[in-house]
């Protein structure tokens, strides 16, 4: 359709068209833009943004202006960028949900593995008598280290889940 720098152009000329509403030459355009070019290049691009339908001539010796399909042709463009930027922001926070369900999932599993292996230090012992019932629960040593792994681990989700 158009190149990068009509393109450019196009957009300097809206620009100026709107804070000036006079027509805008190729000379005024080489001035306000950063493009390092001659006006002729200027000119053959603004014919072909002519053809093309983008801007008009008042007359022969006025400077160009845009036209509606140059207007629609901008407001798309930027629709379009802030459409682009507004599903990279909903992408990224995705991203970084996941990736903390994923971090909240491997914490679960590193607490559950540590708590398997206390309940199978617990050692549940019933003694039955002629007057009664003796029932004992003894833990047979979960070891201090372990112990401190739990307490660990579940800190840890606690202040993932508070800042979640």
């Amino acid at each position: 359709m158009i190149t990068e720098r009509q393109e450019k152009l196009l957009n300097f000329l809206i620009k100026e068209y709107i804070s000036t509403a006079e027509p805008v030459s190729s000379f005024a355009l080489k001035k306000i833009t950063d493009l390092d070019v001659c006006g002729a290049t200027i000119r053959n691009d603004l014919q072909e943004l002519a053809k093309q339908g983008f801007i008009g001539q008042p007359h022969t010796s006025a400077g160009r202006i845009p036209t509606k399909k140059a207007y629609k042709y901008l407001a798309d463009k930027i629709l379009s960028e802030r459409q682009k930027s507004f599903f990279d922001f909903i992408f990224q926070e995705a991203a970084s949900a996941r990736k903390k369900v994923e971090e909240e999932i491997k914490m679960a599993e590193e607490l559950m593995r540590s708590l398997s292996e206390v309940s199978t230090t617990l050692n549940y012992t019933r003694i039955q008598k002629k007057d009664g019932l003796l029932e004992i629960l003894e833990i047979l040593g979960p070891s201090k280290s372990i112990y401190q792994k739990n307490i660990n681990v579940i800190n840890e989700i606690i202040k993932e889940l508070e800042n979640f």
